[in-house]
């Protein structure tokens, strides 16, 4: 007996009992559908969780800071910095020039007098400026970074925009700017289109201690941001701090407010992948600045996701086994109905390999029939909860999630993993009918 007449005996028997091999199917179909849909939420959350680590940015993000390293900050993921050293193109192109960094960012942080303006149409007719008529002013720091490579950055758009690359008017928030000026950190369309007075600092030359100016400009605010890139609450074009740091050069320095000498504050070095991030990182320390980034608490968390990832596959795994057991008690049943057509055909010269050819290819066409319509099933499942999930979150004001779709490794491996765990659950059926005597088989 060659495969293809086990195969034509086997769709034979299928259909001949019709509704029990179709319970059969259904079995081994729900038991994929729940371990294709567990393993693909599961795969797409982990991906997703570790690309939010930064708050959006790539979690390979390596922050760079103008200063000498401490010896203790190589084993810590909080920046730890000795004496300031100066940061220039000449140290940027260094890092960059280092294996396994995939590009730099410069930064460049400036202290600012910040007087908010909610309506500056308001205050449009005075002639003085207009924001200055309000006591609500605050030092505050503006992040310049090179916003034309935004992808390179662990910053998220909340809401609105980034500020166009090189703008000199445009600034982005974060929530803790909503919170200090006392607004609903859910309703990001109530800070969007306001404006924003900054002055820069100057060190008046000739005043005495404490004598500044102030380099004053209007910004309207184009979005809301979560972002690590430095410590502030605004982020803007780093022309705009550029500017700023000249304006500070034409002063002296004094007790309060020190020129800047450094053209960057800091750096933002990613990493090619995250397994480069710790060799990047012993790299920058050499050439001798503090860094810090996320390395021990992404490998923590990915060991605990891993631990999920197990338990749900587990969970899947065993409902399949489940499942896949009802396939061989089919079979079991459908021996003693099939006695003697197992008689006969040992009569007519079948060997025993033969017989249990006809039942191992009963037992792989029902695993692959209920495996591909699992893995259709459990992929429906899994865009319908991540659609649930993502329209949740956005009206709970929060990031939606976008679970992706479906691995192909999954796709591909469920309904051949599915079929053999039914091959070998047909195993002990096709063995029994195998060894049945022909005398009995056919008495029977």
């Amino acid at each position: 007996m060659t495969w293809s007449d086990a195969a034509v005996l086997a769709l034979r028997s299928l259909a001949r009992r019709g509704a029990r091999s179709l319970l059969a199917c259904l079995g081994v179909a729900l038991g994929t559908t729940l371990l294709v849909a567990l393993l693909s939420i599961s795969g797409g959350a982990d991906s997703k969780i570790v690309s939010q680590l930064s708050h959006g940015g790539p979690a390979a993000a390596i922050h760079v800071d103008a200063a000498l390293p401490d010896p203790s900050g190589f084993e810590s993921d909080t920046l730890k910095s000795g004496a300031p050293r100066d940061l220039g193109a000449a140290q940027l192109q260094e890092i960059q020039d280092s294996p396994h960094v995939a590009s730099v960012v410069p930064v460049l942080a400036m202290p600012a007098l910040v007087v908010p303006c909610p309506d500056y149409q308001e205050f449009a007719a005075h002639p003085t400026p207009p924001c200055r008529q309000h006591t609500d002013e605050y030092f505050g720091a503006l992040i310049g970074a090179d916003l034309a490579r935004f992808r390179d950055l662990p910053i998220t758009v909340l809401a609105g925009r980034l500020p166009r690359a090189g703008s000199m008017s445009e600034v982005a928030v974060t929530q803790g700017y909503m919170e200090r000026v006392n607004l609903d950190l859910n309703r990001f369309q109530d800070v969007i289109g306001s404006t924003i007075e900054f002055s820069t600092p100057q060190v008046a030359p000739g005043g005495g201690q404490g004598r500044f100016r102030g380099r004053w400009y209007l910004a309207t605010v184009v979005g809301v941001v979560a972002q690590t890139v430095d410590d502030g609450e605004f982020l803007v074009p780093i022309q705009q701090t550029q500017a700023a740091r000249q304006w500070a050069l034409g002063g002296v320095d004094g007790r309060v407010f020190k020129r800047p000498t450094s053209p960057y504050s800091g750096l933002v070095v990613v990493a090619d992948t995250l397994a480069d991030v710790h060799a990047v990182r012993r790299e920058i320390f050499d050439i001798g600045y503090a860094n810090s980034a996320p390395e021990h608490l992404v490998a923590s968390i990915q060991k605990y996701l891993h631990i999920v990832d197990i338990v749900l596959g587990g969970i899947g795994t065993v409902a399949l086994s489940i499942a896949v057991l009802g396939v061989c008690n089919t079979l079991l049943a459908a021996i003693r109905e099939r006695w003697r057509e197992i008689g006969v055909l040992k009569a007519l010269g079948a060997a025993d390999e033969d017989v249990a050819r006809w039942f191992l290819v009963e037992a792989g066409l029902l695993g692959v029939v209920g495996g591909l319509v699992g893995t259709a099933a459990g992929a429906a499942v899994t865009t319908v909860v991540a659609l649930v999930v993502d329209r949740y979150l956005k009206e709970q004001g929060l990031l939606g999630v976008d679970l992706g779709g479906l691995p192909v490794p999954i796709i591909v491996g469920a309904p051949i993993a599915t079929a053999l765990l039914a091959v070998v659950a047909g195993l002990a059926p096709a063995l029994r009918a195998a060894r049945l005597p022909v005398r009995e088989a056919l008495g029977g």
